[in-house]
């Protein structure tokens, strides 16, 4: 059976990714980054995904991103609920998914997985830098320039499934694959109880989406 590491960080995206990976018939090898973020929520997501998808195995490691800072999400910085600048927002964490790949490349040599999924999306996104195709193509030309699968002629794929679908259209994919969205996790800035914020860029992406599906969100909101 081909095998494939999927990063899952418990959202929408990122769930469906695995969705997509085990209607392809891959063996699955999820992967959750403890990286310091203030929504650790998603990680109890990530773990309710990874028993939904009855995964080979679900991996946490534990990374200190914390400790650099520099975003809303791992400092001492409000989640904005409002930024219209059009610049990059502050919930964006320096280089995360460079470092997130390079683990999942990591892992995906020692179990022998050429493919590696992530959840990225340039349609309804916040705009960050390390999900454009560019970067995601120039990661994969550099895992099969820096790895030993690589050198030896077993190419490495980074398959990004949802890249130019809407929200709204992963919402409908997920729910043809049977995805129970309430296990999932989005917001940036959850309150009291769990509930998510209805007010970050996350909420409001996840809420346009289901709008537009012509589903109803399922999880709880404190708004």
């Amino acid at each position: 059976m081909k095998k494939a590491v999927i990063l899952s960080s418990g959202g929408i995206d990122s769930t469906t990714a695995v969705a997509i990976a085990k209607a392809e018939n891959y063996e699955l090898y999820s992967l959750t980054l403890d990286y310091g973020q203030r929504h650790k929520i998603e990680i109890e997501s990530a773990k309710k995904a990874a028993d939904f998808f009855c995964v080979k195995e679900h991996k946490i490691i534990v990374i200190g991103l914390g400790e650099i800072g520099g975003s809303a999400l791992t400092d001492n910085i409000d989640v904005p609920t409002d930024d219209t600048s059009g610049e990059i927002p502050v919930t964006y964490v320096p280089a995360r998914n460079t470092i997130f790949l390079s683990i999942a490349l990591a892992w995906a040599e020692v179990v022998g997985a050429n493919d590696i999924f992530i959840g990225a999306n340039v349609v309804d996104y916040s705009g960050y830098p390390d999900c454009r195709p560019k970067y995601l193509e120039a990661f994969e030309n550099l895992a099969n320039l820096g790895t030993k699968a690589g050198i030896k002629g077993k190419k490495i794929k980074i398959y990004a499934p949802l890249l130019r679908m809407s929200k709204a259209e992963i919402i409908k994919k997920g729910i043809e694959l049977g995805i129970d969205y309430s296990i999932t996790s989005s917001c940036y800035n959850p309150r009291t109880g769990s509930k998510a914020c209805g007010k970050c860029d996350s909420c409001k992406f996840r809420l346009k989406g289901f709008m537009e599906a012509g589903y109803k969100d399922p999880i709880k909101y404190s708004t």
